[in-house]
């Protein structure tokens, strides 16, 4: 099935996403470790089910070095020996922050908890923008059915700027 519209032909949705991709940008630019950040969308995208988004956050996370076993691994990450004790309070708040509606309570105590452990002032503002970030990323991809297959590593970032 092809994309049902083109959100980077058409003229609004292109400044936006012009606009949601600067955005990024402040995150990519803080202190929270690149790899940190891949593997966060990485997880949010899985759980969300958007293949663009997957695409392209697997490829990035693989041109800035990130491993195979690790990328393959995300979705298991609970039972993976691979990852920090701080990127897995990464990763347990985005699956608590991406599904929302899953669970009464939101974001666990105990998860905010990990992340405060691990994790500066602006390191943590920066995970919690980029959840919601790329919460918002998948749901625009997937309304307009945008297919994961064809990106390129830095295709993204170039539009940023």
């Amino acid at each position: 099935m092809d994309a049902r519209f083109n959100l980077f032909e058409n003229e609004v949705a292109a400044r936006f996403t012009k606009r949601f991709a600067n955005a990024g940008l402040v995150i990519h630019q803080s202190s929270l470790p690149r790899s940190t950040q891949e593997l966060v969308s990485l997880r949010a995208s899985q759980i969300n089910g958007c293949g663009w988004c997957i695409d392209l956050h697997t490829k990035e996370a693989a041109a800035a070095g990130e491993s195979a076993v690790r990328l393959h691994l995300v979705a298991a990450w609970r039972e993976s020996t691979v990852f920090t004790e701080a990127e897995r309070a990464a990763l347990a708040l985005t699956e608590e922050g991406s599904r929302l509606a899953d669970a009464h309570q939101g974001v666990s105590d105990e998860t905010w908890e990990q992340v405060r452990k691990h994790y500066a002032d602006d390191q943590v503002a920066a995970l919690v923008c980029l959840v919601a970030l790329i919460n918002a990323a998948n749901r625009l991809a997937v309304i307009v059915h945008q297919k994961g297959g064809s990106y390129e590593a830095g295709t993204f970032a170039a539009a940023a700027g």
